[in-house]
């Protein structure tokens, strides 16, 4: 890659991602990061592309989003095959869970506009804090089986709401993340982590139901499966 490279102020063509994605990623979501490392020059001048690019007022707000969450899973990727072969994300190290220093989301590799970033920075201080839409955790992939699915396309501006609600639904008709019942659910980690996101316009069950593949009861039970960091690897 090369940070040098000349800043550029309008969105970049996520041509190449999406047709990388299509051809290393499954239905399920899970990644051929073998199939990544045999066309990582092709895949690191679509890195490029975002790391010479400065997302100013002049872009939209699904544009910013789309590129952020573009950022964020396309350079999770490079992390991946930068350390593969690898069972899990936290195999890169040292990983210090409390306090959360150390971590892969704390290593700071990401370079864009002059300005460089770690993937918690991406995920908190910019999508989450400037944008404020709960549905951005479904797009976020951390390279693990219990992350949301990995789309075989990138995010794009015209229609992240159509993929965005999207994920929604996938994640949670997914009953290897969410277990959904009208009166017990056995939810993804998520809804405790980021309960207050998805709890800013009414109840956790409120939020659900939008996107759950049955009605749940307002009063259903609720439990959470454990999170599985083991990587997402076809």
């Amino acid at each position: 890659m090369n940070p040098k490279a000349d800043i550029i102020s309008s969105p970049p063509s996520n041509e190449v991602f999406s047709s990388l994605l299509k051809k290393y990623v499954n239905d399920a979501g899970f990644v051929d990061y073998k199939g990544f490392i045999s066309e990582k020059d092709v895949f690191e001048e679509y890195l490029d592309s975002l790391i010479s690019t400065s997302p100013d007022g002049s872009w939209s707000k699904n544009e910013q989003i789309a590129y952020w969450i573009n950022v964020y899973n396309a350079f999770t990727i490079k992390l991946i095959i930068d350390h593969y072969p690898l069972k899990s994300i936290k195999d890169i190290g040292p990983y210090i869970q409390i306090p959360r220093v150390n971590t892969p989301w704390q290593k700071k590799f990401i370079q864009i506009a002059n300005k460089t970033y770690n993937l918690d920075k991406i995920e908190h201080n910019i999508l989450r804090s400037k944008f404020n839409d709960p549905r951005i955790h479904f797009a976020l992939v951390c390279a693990s089986i219990s992350c949301p699915k990995l789309r075989s396309e990138a995010y794009e501006a015209d229609k992240l709401d159509k993929q965005l609600n999207e994920q929604g639904r996938f994640f949670l008709a997914n009953q290897n993340k969410n277990i959904i019942e009208a009166d017990k659910l056995k939810l993804s980690k998520y809804f405790t982590w980021y309960k207050a996101d998805f709890t800013q316009d009414g109840s956790l069950i409120d939020y659900l139901n939008q996107f759950a593949p049955i009605k749940i009861n307002r009063d259903a039970d609720i439990e959470y499966l454990e999170y599985n960091w083991g990587l997402n690897e076809q």
